[in-house]
């Protein structure tokens, strides 16, 4: 990201010429480790984040999380908005906490309407305000600034979302097995492996899953190894056998199979170019 105080506020056209200018394709798919918030002004812009495309209208705004994979739709180069990105971990736990930012989270875009509309204006003019005010301020006098300043974006956004849901008997069970399966999703696919590492039973962790999610902690487990298999692909440059490796498959031809069955096609056919209603100019 490059800010040296864990954040950045620019314009959505900004960067298109800023790709250019370091030889980058601002249509090329990409994997950010940092947060961003799109705001999208006049004009609607074209996205797709984890291979779902979404139209963001004017007033609508789109959180992308660090490792998803994101691609830009025609009219970036004329795009009006704004984009606000920051690292993971810049903002104090309370308001992660208080802004609902665990997941699982809606990834569809976001429309404030009337006094939450106006709250998100403010919120983000106060902003960009004092990100231009570096020289005024000390770096770590600034870097608070913007961190609170953030937050106050972050939580009118979370307002305008509505109110969250209440929390399931089962959620932290479900944050436990969140964790987990992030982090060894390429080391096991088995439920009863990460039943016996958390301390729950597998019947627990499906409740938890199916709580949370709509899915039972094998689908929750399976769905996690298909969204990376097409980050990667998608992302990466390894070849099917290195992303099958990367995962954890005994060989390609068990990766395929898995992979088929849930989306009907081989991983080369998913590589190749997708549409985005031509993401180029």
């Amino acid at each position: 990201m490059g800010a040296p105080a864990g954040t950045e506020v620019m314009e959505l056209s900004a960067l298109y010429e800023r790709a250019r200018r370091h030889g980058n394709d601002p249509y090329a798919p990409l994997r950010p480790s940092f947060h961003q918030l799109i705001g999208v002004r006049d004009r609607p812009l074209l996205m797709g984040v984890d291979f779902v495309e979404y139209e963001l209208r004017p007033g609508s705004w789109l959180w992308i999380r660090p490792g998803q994979v994101q691609r830009f739709g025609p009219g970036l180069r004329a795009a009006d908005g704004v984009i606000v990105l920051f690292e993971a971990g810049f903002l104090p736990p309370a308001t992660v906490a208080a802004a609902h930012m665990d997941p699982p989270y809606e990834q569809r875009p976001l429309t404030p309407e009337g006094s939450d509309a106006e709250g998100v204006r403010r919120a983000l003019d106060h902003l960009r305000y004092e990100y231009g005010q570096l020289a005024s301020l000390s770096l770590q006098t600034h870097a608070e600034v913007l961190r609170a300043l953030l937050s106050v974006l972050v939580m009118r956004l979370a307002q305008a979302r509505g109110p969250a849901p209440r929390p399931a008997a089962s959620s932290e069970a479900f944050r436990r097995f969140h964790a987990a399966v992030e982090r060894d999703h390429a080391v096991t696919r088995r439920v009863e492996d990460y039943a016996a590492a958390l301390g729950y039973s597998p019947r627990t962790l499906t409740r938890a899953a199916s709580a949370a999610t709509g899915r039972t902690a094998k689908q929750y487990v399976d769905d996690r190894v298909l969204l990376e298999a097409k980050r990667l692909l998608q992302h990466s440059g390894l070849t099917s056998k290195e992303v099958a490796d990367r995962l954890g498959f005994v060989d390609a031809s068990d990766f395929t199979k898995f992979f088929r069955l849930r989306t009907g096609m081989t991983p080369g056919a998913f590589r190749g170019p997708t549409d985005l209603r031509r993401c180029s100019e």
